[in-house]
């Protein structure tokens, strides 16, 4: 490749000498948990409510699921489905499958029928790891005909018994007969096979993404992607020698197993765990656990920050606070820090880089960009590339935007079983993200929006960030969502959906007319509609696509 303004990194002059350093990362996240057991038995590795697994614990029981898997005929290379929230069933679930040499399918456990249909088809899936609620409510009809074979369930009451009626209000059902319950398994002492330990090149996961069209694509993320950005966060991040993260961001999204399970197995620290999302849960989690790092979405800080109950303590242990996966509006960041303390270091990334490829960097804050108001995604790290071109592929002046594409050790090998698909989207090993985006001359990445989701009204480009930035500075909004409508003169005109702060009573039009003080005027919204609450999906992000179809 010839060198470019981007391919000469001008970013490397804003990181410091470690996370410049080049790094040795582990070959999976099964070595890295041979290492911390080494280093640190009995040192708690997942803290779920009242219960507590050490590294050893984690260890033993995850060989067992993997000697398990592999006495009901599970062999190298097999996909094992994951359906679980975040408790340690799942991490036993994962790591079990890893040891039996197979391939992970994380999935979202809020899929309905269809969803997952897809994915174990697509996938030919082996196994299923999956609740006892979810296996006898529609998965068992959903995997009879697929090439599922052995099933796992779990209730996730088990391994604590705080039974937290805000996040675990459900029953216990009686042990299905059709499938084997994972936490016996896991305490039966099996031994796992001796001779199936992951290459670095080997598929950890296969990761499907929401897709911007047709059905869901699966990006196979190799153990040596996931345990790259896993070592570069933690030499990176300067986090405590004995690091305690919660994990805000669902584990079985991209973010969350990389930058909250990887990382934190990577540097045998604790892991928090709170089954799924629920700010009053979260907050208790904070001051009980006094974490050191979490990641999540903007929707959930924003939600943190409305509870009644926040306070300054309850974010006062955090050395490090991510956000990723939703677009983080400025006006959100200087009002979170001005309330609570914390500085939140925006981050950017897709399934197809396993997480992260650009971050705040701790001891810097991210620029915003005076014409059009973004805040800045961070930096790249060392040893990526990221690179702005136009439609023809052709690299832009700094400064001007593009479609961003990024070449690194963090970027998959393509789609599971996608060769075109891969062809369009990994051009030569490059990734190509579909966001639209701009590099300033010092190395800052700055990410636009969707190229699908542009405005076209009049002839006139309008990107939904920029207007949502613009609703986030009013201090009714809570959330704020921007999609283009159909509109007889325009072709298109600009439309908003807001949820308001508590106690918040605000007018739609003076909120369009907000908007158009501060904005061109092809650009403010023509019609404000007020919600409860916006669309997300399990990771946060807000459904546009929803508010489209309404």
């Amino acid at each position: 490749m010839t060198t470019s303004a981007y391919t000469a990194k001008p970013w490397l002059a804003l990181l410091n000498d470690a996370q410049r350093a080049p790094v040795s990362p582990a070959d999976s996240p099964v070595h890295a948990l041979r290492r911390s057991v080494a280093e640190a038995p009995d040192r708690t590795f997942l803290a779920y409510f009242d219960g507590r697994l050490s590294h050893r614990e984690v260890d033993e029981l995850s060989d067992s699921v993997a000697g398990h898997l592999a006495a009901r005929g599970v062999v190298r290379g097999d996909r094992v489905a994951v359906l679980l929230q975040n408790s340690p069933q799942f991490v036993l679930a994962v790591l079990g499958a890893w040891k039996a040499g197979a391939t992970v399918l994380p999935v979202n456990p809020m899929y309905k029928s269809g969803e997952v249909s897809h994915v174990l088809r697509d996938g030919e899936v082996a196994a299923l790891v999956c609740s006892d609620r979810a296996w006898e409510a529609y998965l068992r009809e959903t995997a009879a005909g697929s090439t599922v074979r052995v099933v796992l369930t779990a209730c996730e009451l088990d391994l604590q018994t705080r039974n937290d009626e805000r996040v675990l209000a459900f029953e216990r059902l009686p042990q299905a007969p059709d499938a084997d319950d994972l936490v016996t398994v896991a305490r039966a002492g099996h031994e796992a096979p001796g001779d199936r330990d992951p290459a670095p090149s080997d598929i950890a996961l296969i990761s499907y993404t929401s897709g911007t069209s047709g059905a869901p694509k699966g990006a196979t993320n190799t153990h040596a992607n996931i345990m790259y950005n896993a070592e570069r966060q933690r030499t990176g991040l300067a986090l405590p020698g004995v690091p305690v993260y919660f994990a805000m961001a669902p584990l079985f999204h991209i973010t969350g197993m990389v930058c909250q399970l990887a990382a934190c197995l990577n540097s045998a620290g604790t892991l928090v765990l709170a089954y799924r999302f629920e700010a009053g849960v979260v907050l208790d989690a904070f001051a009980e656990h006094r974490p050191h790092y979490t990641v999540g979405p903007s929707t959930a800080f924003m939600a943190l920050a409305a509870h009644p109950s926040a306070t300054r303590d309850h974010f006062s242990s955090f050395h490090v606070i991510s956000s990723g996966g939703a677009p983080l509006p400025p006006a959100l960041v200087e009002r979170f820090r001005a309330g609570f303390g914390p500085y939140i270091r925006n981050g950017y990334g897709l399934t197809e880089c396993s997480a992260p490829c650009a971050a705040v960097p701790p001891g810097l804050e991210a620029p915003v960009d005076p014409a059009s108001g973004t805040l800045a995604v961070g930096v790249p790290g060392p040893d990526s590339v990221v690179r702005i071109v136009d439609d023809e592929g052709h690299e832009v002046p700094l400064g001007e935007q593009g479609e961003i594409l990024v070449r690194g050790p963090q970027v998959v090998p393509g789609y599971w079983r996608r060769p075109e698909a891969t062809a369009e989207t990994f051009p030569d090993g490059e990734l190509r993200t579909g966001d639209i985006g701009f590099m300033d001359r010092q190395g800052w990445l700055y990410v636009v929006d969707r190229k699908k989701d542009m405005i076209n009204a009049s002839g006139f480009k309008v990107w939904p960030r920029e207007v949502e930035d613009v609703l986030h500075t009013h201090p009714a909004v809570r959330e704020a969502a921007v999609v283009g409508v159909p509109d007889g003169y325009r072709g298109e005109t600009v439309k908003a959906y807001v949820s308001l702060a508590p106690g918040a009573d605000e007018d739609p039009d003076a909120l369009a007319a907000y908007c158009k003080e501060r904005l061109a005027a092809y650009k403010y919204p023509r019609q404000v509609e007020i919600l409860p609450d916006l669309p997300k999906t399990a990771s946060g992000k807000i459904l546009r696509r929803e508010l489209r179809s309404r």
